[in-house]
Parts: structure tokens; sequence; C-alpha cells
């Protein structure tokens, strides 16, 4: 009876998922803010709260996370984050400042404590790859010329979690100064490690892993991506930063090869983690907390607007690209959420939760239309404001009087 309990809540879990996600595709935004909200629905408070499938729905929920960052690590060599990081690192200094203040100052203004601080921070500072990507490409901005500055800020933002992820996971263990100094010295070894390891023996790793049949690829890398993700969280690092690792290990074909075939299990995990999220997250804890995440949302979009102008300008963009650039940047998401949910699952600060929720569904949903909207809307300022200036240039110079004119014209004689 319980199998069969699971089995139906599960199913009606990503039926519904799968609903959500066609009616996202049909309006052309991002279909995780209806997974949060299906979230909502599904747990306690909501309008059917689960029972026999949440423990099995936390368990693909971690998968989700570490499919995430495995994904993301495909997605770069080794040597794109070298050059990246010597080419872009002032923009990632600005982006951190903007960003990331703003989250740990409002933390502090409400009484959360120092370990909320740091996790708040890095809600605002990391900006959603997988919306901002879905985005350009629906805008069909792929090809301009203020892209690969957009990406340079993404991919800074992907290496820092590398760092940032072990501190949060020592932070929110409760671990003292030594342990998390140990943690984090680990982290960076690994890291260290693995991209020295990549930059060198890349292709060697990639024939090791590398097969002509798909099933065998597939076992290969999400086996190997498990386990060391488990070394990982066992060496208290973060299973995430062991997944990312992995993915950075792996290039070329292989690499290719795995991305095609990880998307729609990512897709599939990562939804159900979103889900999970949201079930941890009782409705009526949203309203309280609705207007800092609102007066946070409107601080750190400015914010994220800002970087991006600055960064495209640094590169030499036009004006249009810059606007452009700084409305792109301005979406949160997956990682915003997971980096809420290692605060959330140790009961670091119940609020927490309910405002990093209502705060990824603002900008999530906010995020698509700053990218499409930012730059015409200032073109449409600067034209009025030009028109303005124009007409107060134009307007007739009051002439003096009649008299006084003669006289100025009898001393010029």
């Amino acid at each position: 009876m319980h199998s069969a309990v699971l089995l139906i809540e599960f199913g009606a879990i990503i039926l519904s998922l799968g609903l959500l996600g066609r009616a996202a595709a049909r309006l052309r935004f991002s279909p995780i803010p209806l997974y949060l909200l299906a979230g909502l629905a599904f747990g306690e408070g909501g309008l059917l709260p689960l029972g026999a499938s949440e423990e099995f729905v936390a368990t693909g929920a971690e998968i989700g996370v570490i499919l995430l960052l495995l994904m993301l690590g495909l997605e770069y060599t080794a040597g794109d984050l070298v050059s990246n990081l010597k080419a872009h690192y002032p923009a990632g200094l600005v982006d951190f400042t903007c960003n990331a203040l703003p989250g740990a100052a409002a933390a502090l203004l409400l009484g959360w404590g120092p370990v909320a601080a740091v996790v708040l921070a890095g809600v605002t500072w990391i900006s959603s790859s997988g919306v901002i990507a879905k985005v350009l490409g629906d805008l069909g901005r792929v090809g301009n010329r203020e892209t690969p500055v957009i990406l340079s800020i993404l991919v800074l933002e992907d290496l820092a979690m590398a760092v940032y992820l072990p501190i949060v996971t020592a932070l929110v263990a409760g671990a003292g100064l030594a342990a998390g100094s140990v943690t984090l010295a680990i982290a960076l070894a690994a890291a260290g490690l693995v991209l020295s390891v990549a930059l060198r023996f890349g292709r060697v790793i990639s024939r090791f892993v590398s097969s002509d049949d798909p099933e065998k690829l597939l076992l290969v890398v999400l086996g190997l991506t498990i386990l060391v993700a488990g070394i990982a969280q066992q060496l208290q690092v973060s299973a995430a930063v062991g997944a990312f690792l992995v993915g950075i290990a792996l290039s070329g074909e292989v690499a290719e090869g795995a991305h095609t075939l990880l998307s729609p299990l990512r897709d599939l995990f990562a939804a159900v983690f979103f889900v999970f999220f949201g079930l941890h997250t009782d409705p009526a804890s949203i309203p309280p907390v609705l207007l800092p995440a609102l007066a946070l949302a409107a601080v750190t979009a400015v914010t994220k607007i800002a970087t991006g102008y600055w960064a495209a300008r640094r590169a030499g963009i036009s004006v249009k690209g810059r606007w452009r650039a700084g409305g792109a940047l301005v979406a949160r998401g997956e990682f915003s959420i997971v980096i809420a949910g290692l605060a959330v699952t140790a009961g670091i600060e119940p609020s927490l939760g309910p405002l990093a929720t209502a705060y990824v569904l603002l900008l999530v949903v906010l995020g698509p239309l700053t990218a499409r909207y930012t730059e015409p809307l200032i073109a449409r300022l600067n034209a009025r404001s030009g028109r303005v200036r124009t007409e107060h240039r134009d307007a007739p110079v009051p002439t003096e009087p009649e008299g006084d004119t003669r006289a100025q014209t009898a001393v010029g004689d």
C-alpha cells in the first residue's frame, strides 16, 4: 500500500511538472516560478500535502543539484575558466561587491546573524545561468557583441561557487573557525588539483571515460559524478562542488556527448529540486517577508544592471549593448535556491527560505522582462529628454524693449 501511494504521489508530481513546463513554454518564460509554486501547493500548509513520497523527492532533489552543477562544469574547460579569470576578474569583483553586499546587509538589518548574512549574500549575488542562456537564445542575441561579457560574468560566478559553497556548507553545519578553515582548504586544494589535472591530462581523462555506446557513456559519467559528489560531501566540501569539478575535468566530444545524454535527466531532477524547496516553505510564511523581498529584488535588479553596464563599457561595447548586458543579468534562479536550500535544511533561519522563494519568484519573472526592455526603455527616455532639451534650445528668445535696442544700435554705429 505504501509503495502504491508513493507511486501515485510521485507520478502526480511529475505529470504536474510536465504540464507546468508546457504552460511556461507557451508563455515563453522560465518554468522555475511554476515549479516553486507547485512545491508550495504540495508542501505543509499547501493544498495537497504529500506524505509517502517526500523522502523519495528529497533524494531526487539532491540528485538534481548534483546534475545542475555537473552540467555547468561541462559547459567550460579548465582553460576557459583560467583565461576568463585572468581577463575579467575586475568585473567579477564589481559583481560581488554590488550584488552580494545588499543581501548580507538585508540579513543583518533583519537581525538574522552573520551566517544567514553569508547565505543571503549568495542568494542575491549569483545570476541564473539557465534562465539567462534561454532568454539570450529566445531574443536572438547569442551572437551580439555584449554576449561574451555576460557569459564571462556568469563563468566567474560559477567558478566562485566552487569556493563559496564549501564556506556556506561549513557555516551552516556549525563548524568552528578551525574546521571551517580545513574545509575551505580542502575545497581549494581539490579545485586547484582538478584544474591542474584537467589542463594537463584533460584529453587522457576524456579518452578514459569516452565510449561510442551512449548507454555506457551515460552510466560511467553519471556514476563517476555521484561517486565524487558523495566523497566530497563526506569530506564536508559539498556534493555540488564535486560534481562541478567532474564537469570541468571532462572536455571535447565526451563533454558534448554527456551534455546531450544528461540534459533530460538534469531537467527532470532539477524540477524535482525546485518542488522539494517549495515543499519546505509554508505559503503562510511568505506574506510577512514579501516587502523585504520586493525591496531586495528592486535594489539588486538595479545593481545587476549597473554591473553589466560597467563590464560592457570596460569591454568597449556600445551604449545600447551596455544596457542589454545589464538587463540580461537580472534573473536569479536555480543557484539562489541551491544556496538557500543549504540553510533551510540546516534550520539556520526560518524566514530565510520564504524570503528566498519570494525573491527568486520575483526576479525569475522580472529577469526576462529587463533583458528585453531595458535598452528600449532607456533609449525612449533618452529620446524624450533629448526632445525636451531641443525644444528648450529652440524656444524663442525674449526680445528686449524697442527703446533699448535702438540705443544699442546707436552705440554700435
